[in-house]
């Protein structure tokens, strides 16, 4: 089996009411349902990730693609939002299969990055395509949960903005006020990068520079990797495990 398909799950949600129930949930614009994929995250009420995926129509109901790891807790937390709403939440045995070369029938373009290509959920899951998807993700400079994302995480600061995860003009939804106010009113400190590396440096390892920390590596494809950094102590010499760390760009 794919390796890819063990790691995520997909909840069906059903009901006459499943779309604006997601729309006061969720951090993007469920309208955006009728034109393919749609990234979205579900936040605290302070802003914060509890979890990333992907929403796609199913006719009248909705497939949300997640991480294995998250469906228990958000189908809970969904749950708990529902209150007297018409909507059902279901898991489902249904798989994810992606890709980058051609898109088999029923396969939708990835919304965060065209170079990421396609994702498709069926019956079973399809053979990896050899990908790089490490190097992919590097390239692209797309967070990953458990990688880069995490419940620490803001959208902002992760580059939901510019990965097509977050609408500013769809009104209100949990976590929306902060989020708001990071966009408007302050300037980011701190941020998703990609930076070099010369030497050994594992994924996890703490960044410093001048002996302070300014960060953490993230994922690694040779000598280039995912950062997440505080940008006022970032961009001089920087130090991972035995590796010396440049600063390339910021997103």
């Amino acid at each position: 089996m794919d390796t890819y398909a063990v790691k995520r799950r997909v909840l069906r949600l059903a009901g006459g009411d499943v779309r604006d129930f997601l729309q006061g949930l969720v951090s993007n614009d469920v309208a955006r349902l009728d034109r393919g994929l749609v990234y979205a995250a579900m936040l605290t009420p302070q802003g914060k990730l509890i979890a990333d995926f992907f929403l796609q129509a199913d006719g009248a109901e909705v497939l949300m693609d997640l991480p294995a790891d998250q469906t228990a807790g958000l189908a809970r937390r969904l749950a708990m939002y529902k209150l007297r709403a018409a909507v059902t939440i279901a898991e489902t045995d249904l798989a994810v299969s992606r890709g980058t070369g051609a898109a088999p029938d029923g396969a939708l373009a990835d919304p965060r990055d065209a170079r990421l290509g396609w994702r498709l959920i069926g019956p079973e899951a399809l053979a990896e395509d050899g990908t790089d998807w490490d190097a992919l993700h590097v390239e692209t400079m797309v967070p990953r949960w458990g990688r880069e994302l995490g419940p620490d995480s803001y959208l902002l600061e992760m580059g939901f903005e510019r990965l097509s995860g977050v609408d500013f003009r769809k009104g209100c939804y949990v976590g929306q006020e902060v989020t708001a106010r990071m966009k408007h009113k302050t300037e980011l400190r701190k941020g998703l990068a990609q930076v070099q590396l010369d030497g050994a440096a594992a994924e996890g390892s703490e960044i410093t520079a001048g002996g302070k920390p300014v960060g953490v590596l993230g994922t690694r494809a040779g000598d280039r990797a995912l950062a997440y950094l505080r940008f006022d102590r970032a961009g001089g010499e920087m130090q991972a495990g035995a590796a010396r760390v440049t600063l390339l760009s910021t997103g």
